[in-house]
């Protein structure tokens, strides 16, 4: 009875401590997750803060859009020299005609009977000429005779010169009708060459265009040739002819590619060149264009000319490039969180010297006169330090160029400056490198200080970091980005906050 009486109370003591146990762990175990919960709410409501967007790598090309007319390269106005009747039309639109095929005749009955008047009065100068000899020949016998009777003194002075005056006269004579023959001759010869031009000949190779004459028609050319045909001498290769901008003008340059459509097949994109920058410029309302001749390749002569296309030029192009979207160069904080936010560093051109030096694969020697004058550099730079300009207060500052006003001017004069610092300081270097190689670092500096730079915000564990990226070519969409920004980096383009 004993034992038994002990073992009773502790046997309902038993479940009453497992309960308890199991509330105080499922309590525990409440506040562990409802910790973690907050964490993770607050973590995941400085996150929805902002937009992000991923940096990463692609291609960004750089055009600008045009429209123009396409035409042949070379189109022929065929005409008429001569007045008459068009008897015969032997060729009619888009026949294909070979250089020298008649295309159509005109009367030549006018200029036959000129032919023929012309040949009558060139034999009666002939006629006239065998005259005009007989005499001659009389004359200077005459002349002849009463000479040798003079030095006899058997006629008198005045008789020998009279014949002398009569001789002269018939040679002039003969003279004068060889030269009306040649006058009918030549007269011949017009009438022979109007003749001729009855028959209109193609003057090249190609196709008809336009032909805007009928037999039975009359072509007066009195005063100005009159077209009856339009050909086209290769439809295989045409032009295009745009008219861009004078705000667009500077980029576009001899050899760049083009792209263009036309309507008759909207799936289908065709290919050109600019071929020629012409400097006849346009002034349309105030509105200055200039001409620019593409050429394009036609072989299955597939584009007809007078279509118009719509085209763009490819003015840059920049391959497997780190990029970021435009909304990332726009967005700016909110004032509480650019106060919050560190402030970004200013940039220097120098700092990406080391990594154009590397792409010229340099020799030993090259490499120590590239360190020693990048040494150098920098010990003149820390000189200055204390003299340089602080960036303003409030945010990151912006290292790319004013856009206008007197700051671009000062930002222009600077980089003037920066850029005879530079070839100053990196003129021994520079002579060690051969042609090639000097050409290639004139090119890179140059890009390197002409490069504008902008601030840009990074997302880092849920804050805004702003960096200062330098920026290349954009598209409208993306933006080239080069700098303290790495393949993958989320940056911010807009906030997520709701509007107060």
């Amino acid at each position: 009875m004993t034992a038994t009486a002990r073992k009773t109370p502790a046997s309902r003591r038993s479940p009453k401590w497992r309960r308890r146990v199991l509330v105080a762990g499922g309590a525990l175990v409440l506040v562990v997750a409802g910790v973690y919960v907050w964490q993770k709410r607050g973590a995941d409501a400085g996150a929805n803060d902002y937009r992000t967007a991923t940096a990463e790598r692609g291609d960004v090309r750089v055009g600008i859009s045009a429209t123009g007319t396409l035409g042949a390269i070379s189109t022929v106005d065929v005409g008429s020299q001569i007045s008459g009747l068009v008897t015969e039309v032997l060729a009619d639109f888009n026949d294909t005609v070979s250089k020298g095929q008649i295309i159509a005749r005109i009367d030549p009955s006018t200029f036959d009977a000129q032919i023929a008047q012309g040949n009558a009065a060139v034999q009666a100068a002939q006629a006239s000429l065998a005259t005009a000899r007989a005499a001659a020949i009389n004359a200077e016998a005459d002349f002849r005779r009463k000479s040798e009777l003079g030095e006899r003194q058997l006629v008198a002075t005045s008789d020998i010169d009279l014949a002398r005056a009569a001789r002269d006269q018939a040679r002039a004579q003969v003279n004068s009708a060889q030269a009306q023959i040649a006058q009918q001759r030549a007269s011949t010869r017009t009438s022979q060459l109007n003749l001729e031009r009855t028959e209109i000949r193609s003057p090249v190779d190609g196709v008809v265009l336009t032909r805007t004459v009928e037999p039975g028609q009359t072509v007066a050319a009195s005063l100005q040739a009159p077209v009856l045909f339009q050909i086209a001498e290769d439809l295989s290769k045409m032009e295009i002819v745009l008219a861009i901008d004078e705000a667009d003008i500077g980029q576009v340059k001899t050899g760049q590619g083009v792209s263009f459509g036309v309507d008759a097949f909207p799936d289908r994109q065709f290919r050109g060149s600019v071929q020629q920058v012409r400097l006849s410029a346009t002034n349309t309302n105030n509105v200055i264009t200039y001409p620019v001749v593409v050429a394009v390749d036609n072989p299955d002569q597939i584009l007809l000319p007078g279509m118009t296309a719509n085209a763009e030029i490819e003015v840059s192009r920049r391959d497997d490039v780190l990029r970021v979207p435009n909304a990332a160069l726009r967005y700016k904080p909110a004032e509480d969180d650019a106060a919050a936010a560190p402030t970004a560093t200013r940039s220097s051109p120098a700092e990406e010297l080391p990594r154009i030096a590397a792409a010229l694969d340099l020799d030993a020697n090259q490499q120590a006169a590239f360190d020693e004058a990048l040494s150098n550099m920098r010990e003149r730079a820390a000189a200055r330090a204390p003299a340089a300009a602080r960036p303003p207060a409030g945010g990151p500052p912006m290292m790319g160029p004013p856009r206008s006003g007197a700051n671009a001017g000062n930002s222009g004069a600077m980089r003037q400056r920066m850029q005879e610092r530079f070839t100053q300081q990196f003129a021994a270097f520079r002579e060690t490198l051969p042609d090639e190689k000097k050409a290639r670092w004139d090119g890179e500096l140059g890009s390197l200080l002409a490069a504008r730079r902008a601030p840009l915000y990074l997302l880092v564990a849920g804050k805004p970091k702003p960096i200062t990226v330098r920026i290349g070519v954009s598209d409208g969409s993306w933006t080239e980005v080069s700098g303290d920004i790495a393949q993958g980096d989320q940056v911010i383009i807009g906030s997520g906050r709701p509007a107060r």
